[in-house]
């Protein structure tokens, strides 16, 4: 899957990266920037100017007001403007007016809190952000280009200088652009309960669905063992008295024997059945125990660097473990990797989790084994992003949210 971000871009792939478009395009995002907030600061300045003026015949409340729901325009703009650093659609907040006409929609969206957060965002992108991208552009290109023009043999150094900065300029500019990225989509993305009805129900649906599917899963391990498990053992019991009337060397004596070690075997396959299903090392001791167990049986060598304040919620804990389980079984079936590597980390309320092997990559994204963990992932209302070229390595990315109580 390619990247979407031009973070993404630029980190998986940092040679490439400099012949693609993604350089390009954050060059356009800053360089937008610097115009929209220049002329957010040339309408915030007459509007504030004018209302504050008339405030004493409280005619300037209107001016106020329009300043208000002037940022919901800019907002708007930086949304769309998005789509050049990040191809991830960010979603209107708003609802629909409670009334009709120009007085519905004013009242709506005075009452709403996305507005008052894209006013603060656009208070922070015309006092600061705009400079900031002036400051970035000039230097990665403005400086440059000034020492350039005046090299001289006493300047020479300098002239060297200019030449580095404008070589690693595509980095500087798309670092800048993906962290100026991420802070608008901190005050522009829908918060929860902004979502539409039909979307938190769908939301709600799967993570029904997931809490069933792990019901189910300890009932059928709970039948299993209780069931079963008990017959085999049973039946090893039977096995073993008959042994005492068969004479040893005998043609029935071997057939015990085969038998004996025919129910070994399946005795051996359901325990490992059983464990997989719901593995006690995991109730009792959490999911990077529970990782370093599997991987410690992995068929290929697994390096695990999982670090956590303390153990996650007991849902985000069970469907993480399957979901690296899952893709794990992934690797070892489709990837011809010789090695593989489980990184995790917590991080501002997000479990961050990468999976990497150096198998022959080529992964098919619409394939049903990607489709199984981003069904994981979205009924813990995450995101998962798959890199994954012909040759490989293949690297899966995940990203849910966790708060511990």
């Amino acid at each position: 899957m390619q990247p979407t971000t031009a973070w993404q871009a630029m980190a998986q792939r940092p040679l490439s990266f400099l012949t693609s478009s993604w350089p390009w395009r954050s060059l356009a995002y800053l360089s937008g920037g610097v115009l929209v907030g220049a002329a957010a600061v040339l309408v915030f300045a007459v509007g504030l100017a004018a209302g504050l003026a008339l405030l004493v015949v409280l005619i300037g409340v209107a001016p106020l007001v329009g300043l208000v729901l002037a940022s919901t325009v800019v907002a708007t703009v930086e949304r769309r403007r998005l789509s050049l650093v990040d191809l991830d659609r960010l979603t209107d907040p708003h609802r629909s007016p409670d009334a009709p006409g120009l007085r519905g929609w004013v009242a709506t969206r005075l009452k709403e809190q996305a507005t008052w957060r894209e006013l603060v965002f656009t208070l922070l992108s015309a006092a600061a952000l705009w400079w900031l991208d002036l400051l970035v552009l000039g230097f990665s290109f403005g400086v440059p280009a000034t020492l350039i023009a005046s090299t001289s043999k006493e300047t020479w150094p300098w002239t060297v200088f200019a030449v580095i900065v404008l070589l690693t300029s595509p980095y500087t500019v798309t670092s800048w652009a993906g962290a100026r990225a991420v802070m608008a989509r901190t005050f522009l993305a829908p918060r929860d309960r902004e979502l539409g009805e039909e979307l938190r129900e769908v939301r709600a649906s799967q993570s029904r669905l997931l809490d069933s599917f792990d019901a189910e899963r300890v009932r059928i391990e709970r039948d299993l063992h209780d069931g079963a498990q008990q017959h085999l053992v049973s039946l090893g019991m039977t096995l073993a008295l008959m042994r005492l009337d068969v004479e040893e060397g005998s043609t029935q004596d071997e057939l015990l024997t085969q038998a004996e070690n025919q129910l070994s075997t399946a005795h051996q396959e359901l325990r490992a059945l059983i464990r997989g299903l719901n593995p006690p090392v995991l109730a009792d001791h959490g999911l990077v125990a529970a990782i370093e167990d599997y991987a410690g049986r992995f068929p290929i060598p697994v390096s695990v660097d999982l670090k956590l304040p303390q153990r996650l919620p007991r849902k985000l804990e069970t469907t993480m473990y399957y979901l690296i389980n899952e893709a794990m079984t992934n690797i070892a079936k489709h990837s011809g990797a010789t090695t593989a590597h489980v990184h995790g980390r917590y991080h501002s309320d997000l479990f961050i989790l990468d999976i990497k092997d150096d198998g022959r990559g080529g992964l098919d994204p619409a394939g049903s084994g990607v489709t199984g963990l981003a069904d994981r992932v979205a009924a813990l209302d995450g995101r998962m992003r798959v890199s994954s070229p012909v040759g490989g390595p293949t690297l899966v990315h995940v990203e849910v949210p966790c708060r511990f109580a």
